[in-house]
This record gives structure tokens, C-alpha cells and sequence, in this order.
């Protein structure tokens, strides 16, 4: 096991680093781990106990790292070849991971939908499909306000289980530090099982069929991609007859899978944060990706002053208020070297706006020469309370966003790079629409998220192919 304070595991090859990737240096000199405490630090929790607090991140900073320095520069090139246009990025996942859904059925299920997912993008739109997952370490949610009204009590909002319960009664909504020792605890155990299934044979490609759930396989979408399946079957046997031994084909036998959420509770990225023993630069090694969600990506902000340090790739929620100057801004202060790969833009605009506000940036940061890996998530901008009370979005709104980026990357010129939805392997009621046609009368049958509304697996798997025939169109 690696020293807590390093994130080394293995030299990384040139052939997998981003292209002009800087090593032994920081984006400015003043940066350190703990820089962002002297910046306003929006949606924190209010922990009633500071010496608990410190003890626990205490111990959080002697933790071995979750994941490695090597891992996130592999994905730096990944994401360098989606903002040139190479390669398609499909994250997905949780809205918010939960302590109390946590097995190894559910893990592997989630993960069988995202590789579903990008077969069929691969398959159907010829380009390789980058996978991360909103996984081991999306935890903690942002709110718009600090309460919430349940039954008619007001009570502290919930805000992931990294800090409180979603048990609506006053002391379970109290912000507890020991549930950051339990994230990471985990974290950990996901993404030791992830590994497990992605490097050790559930990942195979021959394995496709086998990823078709019942309740998948019995529907339009499921029998669909049985379809691919039985190709890519073909297609093996063809290049085995060829005389081609398949056996040492790395990429067909096990898959790279990263993980990402959105960096939110500051100081668990900092206890997390490690120094690469190979270049010296610091890496948030709670994940290979982090994002800052469109509540906290102020410029003079604490999290655009942390993730402006670490060099993992990072992202930013873009929303329909964000104008072109902004984001020149925090293109600068999250890639002022224009290193391809480290900097993913994932626009949120909802159906009704993406054509119209989504163009100008697009045109704006092209011309100023912005590497940016343009991602769409079209959910959370198309969400609504419905009439029976549950958060929920429809299918065909998120659909339609989507048709939106697309057809604003035609209109500039520039390369639709990815998609990033929340879902589940579960048979869940939460979207309207989709296979089955969900109805709002259905949505308390099997409503079972701890935050925002996730699409099924059908649904997913529909939405895989239609974002395949957008990517071909």
C-alpha cells in the first residue's frame, strides 16, 4: 500500500499523459491545499463540533489515497482526446450515493447499465467511449436552501449522507463528521470492487449478453441491444477464424472505468489531496475527476480556488445564466496552460434554452483557443415537482436537451464530447416517460432515490441509443 502522504503508484508512459501536460509545478505559485480557507466557502455544513471535525480529517489526511496520481493523468488523456474530437464521454451514476442502498449487487448493476451504455455508443457512433462514473464519493449534495419542509416540520435540509441523514427528524438532519470517515470507508469498497469487475473478467466484451438484465432484456431497448451483442459475437469469432488470438487483446477482456464527483465538501478533498511523489504536483486522490457544481463556481470562490491547484482533470456546471466572459475567466483559472484533457464543461441548460444560450460559448471559447471537452447534462435543468409530489423529469425533455447540444456544436463547428445523466440498474419509477411510459400516478411505485430523479436502466439504454444516432446524424 502506497505512503498516505504520496499518490504514486507507477511512471506513467508519454503515450498516455496529455499532450503538453505540466509535472512539478502548480497553476499559481500562492497555491497550496488549504488556500481555499482564506475564500468565502459556500454550502458548507455547519458542524456543531470543530475539534470533531479536525480529528476526523485528521485522520481522513493519513488514509492511504483512493485512487493514484497515474490513474488521473490516464484520464487526462482520455478526456484530451474527446476535446479533439477522438472520443465520446459517457458519465453517469448516482445523484447521490447512499449509506443505506450500499451492496455489491447494486454496484454491479450500476455498472452493468454504463458498460450497456457504451457498447451501444460505441457500436453505433464508431468512437471510443470514455466511462467515468458518478461513483465512490458523490455523497454530499448542494441545496437551495439551508431547510426543508416535511410533513409540515421545518427541518435542516439533507445534504448527502457525507454530513447528515434523510431521515426527516431534527437530530438525524444534525451534520455529524464521523460520516466522512464512513465516505471514504465506502468509497473505497466500491472502488475495489469496481476494479475487481472492470480489470477481472466482468468487463470481457464476450461477456455482452450477460449484461442484459431481465427486466431490460424483455423490452424494445434490451432486445435492441441483443441485437449489437450478437454482432459483436460475430465479429469476434470473425477475427478469431482470422487467426487473431483474442486471448491477448487487453482491450477486450477489461475496460478503464473512473470515478468523479463533485468536490463539495472542501475540507474532505483537502484531507484527501496527496503530493505525487513522480512530479510533484498535488492530486485530489478522492477521485479521478472533480467538478464544481453551478451553486459554488464563484470566481473569488473556496472551490474554484481548490480545484484550480490539483491537476486532475476537473469539470464545472455550466448553466443557462453563464455568459461568455465568465467562462473565460474560469477557463483561465482551471487551465491557464490550455492543457487538452483537464478542464470539461458539463452545460446544464434546460430543453427550452441549450439552442439559444448554449452557441455564443461555444463560438466565444473556440476563438479563444479554450481545449474545452464540451459535456451535456440534460437533467438537471429539466427538473420539476409533480403534481403528487415527487421531484421528477421527463424522458423526452431530457431527449430534447440533448438534441439541443448537438445541434448547437453543428451550428458552431465544434465536437459534442459527451453526456452525463444520473441513473441506476434498479427498475426505479422516477422520470416520467421513457420505455414504459411512466406516468405521474406511477412515480411513488418504486421512488427510491435519496435526492434527484434517475433514470432506469431502460431508460438509459434508450437514451444510449438515441444519443448513438445523434453522434451519427
Amino acid at each position: 500500500m502506497p505512503s498516505p502522504r504520496s499518490s504514486h503508484d507507477s511512471p506513467m508512459p508519454e503515450s498516455v499523459r496529455a499532450p503538453g501536460a505540466p509535472a512539478g509545478s502548480t497553476p499559481h505559485a500562492s497555491w497550496s491545499p488549504d488556500s481555499w480557507k482564506a475564500r468565502p466557502a459556500l454550502q458548507q455544513p455547519e458542524w456543531p463540533d470543530e475539534a470533531a471535525l479536525d480529528r476526523v480529517l485528521k485522520q481522513l489526511s493519513g488514509l492511504p489515497p483512493l485512487v493514484f496520481a497515474g490513474e488521473a493523468r490516464r484520464l487526462t488523456g482520455a478526456l484530451a482526446q474527446a476535446a479533439a474530437g477522438r472520443a465520446f464521454v459517457l458519465q453517469a451514476g448516482d445523484c447521490s450515493e447512499s449509506f443505506s442502498e450500499f451492496s455489491a449487487d447494486a454496484i454491479r448493476d450500476k455498472l452493468r447499465v454504463i458498460l450497456q451504455m457504451a457498447v451501444v455508443l460505441t457500436y453505433g457512433a464508431g468512437v471510443p467511449v470514455v466511462k467515468i462514473g458518478r461513483i465512490a464519493g458523490q455523497f454530499a449534495k448542494p441545496r437551495s436552501s439551508p431547510t426543508e419542509t416535511v410533513e409540515g416540520i421545518e427541518l435542516p435540509a439533507f445534504r448527502g449522507h457525507m454530513v447528515n441523514d434523510d431521515i426527516p427528524v431534527a437530530d438525524a438532519r444534525v451534520p455529524d463528521p464521523g460520516r466522512l470517515i464512513a465516505a471514504y470507508h465506502q468509497s473505497a469498497s466500491t472502488l475495489n470492487l469496481l476494479r475487481a469487475f472492470t480489470k477481472g473478467g466482468f468487463a470481457d466484451l464476450s461477456q455482452a449478453h450477460a449484461w442484459n438484465q431481465q427486466f431490460v432484456a424483455s423490452s424494445a431497448e434490451g432486445q435492441r441491444y441483443e441485437r449489437i451483442a450478437g454482432e459483436i459475437d460475430r465479429a469476434l469469432r470473425f477475427m478469431a477464424a482470422c487467426g487473431i488470438d483474442l486471448a491477448v487483446e487487453e482491450a477486450l477482456h477489461q475496460v478503464d472505468f473512473f470515478t468523479s464527483h463533485e468536490a463539495l465538501i472542501l475540507g474532505y478533498e483537502q484531507a484527501l489531496t496527496r503530493q505525487d511523489s513522480l512530479t510533484g504536483d498535488f492530486y485530489d486522490c478522492s477521485a479521478h475527476m472533480l467538478w464544481v457544481g453551478e451553486r459554488t463556481r464563484q470566481l473569488d470562490g473556496a472551490h474554484i480556488e481548490f480545484l484550480s491547484g490539483i491537476h486532475n482533470p476537473v469539470g464545472c456546471k455550466v448553466g443557462p445564466g453563464a455568459d461568455l466572459a465568465e467562462l473565460e475567466c474560469i477557463c483561465e483559472r482551471l487551465n491557464p496552460g490550455r492543457v487538452p484533457g483537464r478542464l470539461t464543461l458539463i452545460t446544464r441548460m434546460g430543453a427550452p434554452a441549450v439552442r439559444d444560450r448554449l452557441p455564443p460559448l461555444l463560438e466565444g471559447l473556440t476563438r479563444k483557443g479554450h481545449p474545452v471537452v464540451w459535456v451535456c447534462d440534460p437533467m438537471h435543468a429539466n427538473t420539476f415537482l409533480s403534481e403528487t409530489g415527487h421531484k421528477t423529469r421527463r424522458f423526452d425533455d431530457i431527449v430534447d436537451e440533448l438534441r439541443g447540444f448537438f445541434e448547437a456544436h453543428r451550428e458552431v463547428g465544434t465536437w459534442p464530447g459527451g453526456v452525463h445523466v444520473e441513473l441506476t440498474g434498479d427498475d426505479v419509477t422516477e422520470c416520467l416517460g421513457g420505455f414504459g411510459d411512466i406516468a405521474e400516478d406511477q412515480l411513488h411505485e418504486r421512488y427510491t432515490t435519496t435526492c434527484d430523479p434517475r433514470l432506469n436502466a431502460r431508460q438509459a439504454i434508450d437514451l444510449a441509443f438515441r444519443v448513438a444516432e445523434l453522434l451519427r446524424g
